[in-house]
């Protein structure tokens, strides 16, 4: 659906339709960049410091809204001004169809975001990028990475209950338009000791 790849991590859009589809690409994506890295710089472990971070999105304007969030990603770093100038992601393989090894299925993105053809998407999608920079100078927004789930109010609860006992402690948050389901936020507390 969309993604982009920095020099320290990556955001990727996908279609979940098997519960181990995520952990296991994020398994396998870690492993090979771990693989090859590690071959060329002659060292040992792992790529990636930290687990990654899934948020299940509602397919309608929280899906919108995820997509234009991931495309303004380094912006928000100042590396670029527009998310044109960042050649490895979604932005312009939505706008301008590569001819070879594309990586976003767009005909399901089309249908996802209720766009009649390729035209109305890339129109849409400019348009929402360019609202969405515009209005919030394109700051980091923690529903996106603080949360389990986003979208309406039973779409949260109907995630609460599938993950069963592994949202014990989780809550249900409204803000603004949006309902999400929320870690815990504990105060940071540093220990530090022989083995950090």
């Amino acid at each position: 659906m969309n993604y982009i790849v920095t020099s320290n991590h990556i955001h990727l859009l996908v279609i979940d339709s098997d519960k181990d589809v995520i952990p296991k690409s994020i398994q396998l994506i870690a492993g090979r960049t771990a693989q090859e890295f590690n071959q060329r710089k002659k060292r040992k472990g792992a790529f990636w410091e930290d687990r990654y971070h899934a948020t299940a999105v509602q397919t309608d304007k929280h899906l919108m809204r995820c997509l234009v969030y991931i495309d303004l990603n380094m912006v928000r770093a100042n590396v670029v001004r527009h998310p044109s100038q960042w050649p490895f992601s979604g932005y312009n393989e939505i706008q301008n169809s590569p001819q070879r090894y594309a990586l976003i299925d767009q005909k399901a993105l089309i249908k996802m975001c209720g766009a009649s053809d390729i035209e109305q998407l890339r129109d849409d999608h400019k348009i929402w990028v360019e609202e969405v920079g515009n209005r919030t100078n394109a700051i980091r927004n923690p529903v996106w990475s603080e949360s389990i789930a986003i979208g309406n109010e039973t779409f949260v609860k109907e995630i609460k209950e599938r993950l069963g006992y592994k949202a014990r402690g989780r809550t249900i948050v409204e803000n603004e338009d949006n309902f999400m389901l929320r870690e815990p936020q504990n105060p940071y507390k540093a220990v530090f000791n022989p083995k950090k």
